[in-house]
Parts: structure tokens; sequence; C-alpha cells
């Protein structure tokens, strides 16, 4: 890409480098925008991963999601959650998004959210619940 202060900078100081840039410039193919759907490529009998939690954390340049599988705890376990207030769960996936993602990330969950409130709001589901 010229910056068009090159250009004049340059028509200033060499006249005959304005018209080598010019065809270079002409030689140069128009840029044309392409739309498209990006589809997941799953393939027949792939695993899925269940979890019902999710730590979220960030840095300035990404989100890290990570997603845990939280299993009714023991009476051991309970003891010591009293003890240590922590209670580990099994990390099921570690997925990584750059900042960018995000927003559409979570347009795309409220419009999912919405549609499932409206498609199932007599199951006895309730919005209310915690939310990690």
């Amino acid at each position: 890409m010229v910056d068009l202060r090159d250009v004049q900078r340059w028509h200033r100081h060499a006249p005959e480098l304005l018209e080598d840039v010019s065809i270079h410039m002409a030689d140069q193919p128009e840029r044309k925008q392409i739309n498209f759907t990006i589809v997941p490529d799953e393939q027949p009998g792939e695993a899925r991963i269940y979890a019902n939690f999710c730590s979220i954390a960030h840095t300035p340049f990404d989100f890290t999601l990570t997603f845990c599988e939280v299993m009714p705890i023991s009476e051991q376990e309970i003891r010591n959650a009293a003890q240590e207030h922590v209670v580990r769960a099994p990390v099921r996936a570690k997925i990584v998004v750059p900042v960018q993602f995000v927003p559409n990330l979570i347009t795309a969950l409220q419009e999912h959210m919405r549609v499932f409130s409206e498609t199932y709001s007599n199951v006895g589901w309730s919005k209310g619940g915690p939310i990690h």
C-alpha cells in the first residue's frame, strides 16, 4: 500500500518515481470483498465434551475460557471445602480466544439464549442461577 504522503514527497524530490508508482499501482488487481460463512467440519462419531462450569480469565490480548465438570461432592470434599474454601473440578477444555472475538461470542450467546428461552419457556427451566 502506498501512502499519499510518500507519493507527494516523491513527486517533489523525484517526479520520475511518481510514474513508476502509478504504473505499479495500475498493475495491482482490484481488491474484492468476499462474504462467506464458516461452518464446523465435524467428523462422524466425534466426541462432545460436557462442562457445567466455566472459569474466565483474560490478558490484554486474549480471553481464556476454562470449562470444567463439577460433580456432586462427597462428605470429605465438603469438609475440605469448609476449611480451604476451594472445590477442585476437573478441566474438560481450555479455550483461548482473541479479545476481538469476545463481543461476537457474547452477541451469539445472547441471541441463542433468547431463542432458547422463547422455545423452551414452558418446561420449568428458570433463568435464575449462579453466574460463574
